[in-house]
């Protein structure tokens, strides 16, 4: 009987610590997940820049957690970040885009820029998020290109 107590301690035990353990890592997510931004991106004639790549990304992310996509383009030293929507995590790569207006950044031109694109754990309490967590990210030098 004795033996059967330690047991049960230690099965408990064990239990607790990795609760423990892994309770830091519930709010992470699973390792599979990527995006990528294409090497080049599109200012159209009505002023906005498009950037667009692929992404993966696996459903078990922690309840209450939403997965999106955002992008940035920096080009003489202006930098222009925007949303690219929300990510649809089944496994399977996905293409996004994501275009941003140039209103208020007019000085975006054809020509060498830094694209970043990232993919975003967005952790809710309630109906506002509590923290954001970068799963995944790509950084590159791209062209600009004008898109008629």
């Amino acid at each position: 009987m004795r033996t059967i107590g330690r047991r049960l301690a230690l099965t408990a035990f064990s239990a607790l610590t990795a609760a423990t353990v892994f309770t830091g890592s519930a709010q992470a997510t699973v390792f599979d997940q990527g995006i990528s931004v294409q090497p080049y991106g599109h200012i159209s004639e009505d002023g906005k820049v498009t950037l667009s790549g692929t992404y993966h990304c696996q459903a078990a992310s922690p309840m209450g957690a939403r997965l999106q996509i955002s992008a940035a383009v920096v080009q003489d030293g202006t930098r222009l970040a925007f949303g690219g929507g929300e990510a649809d995590c089944d496994g399977q790569e996905h293409e996004w885009r994501a275009t941003g207006s140039l209103k208020y950044t007019p000085d975006f031109h054809p020509g060498q820029a830094l694209a970043e694109a990232q993919l975003n754990e967005i952790h809710f309490s309630g109906l506002l998020p509590r923290s954001v967590d970068t799963v995944a990210e790509d950084r590159q030098e791209i062209e600009l290109t004008t898109h008629h």
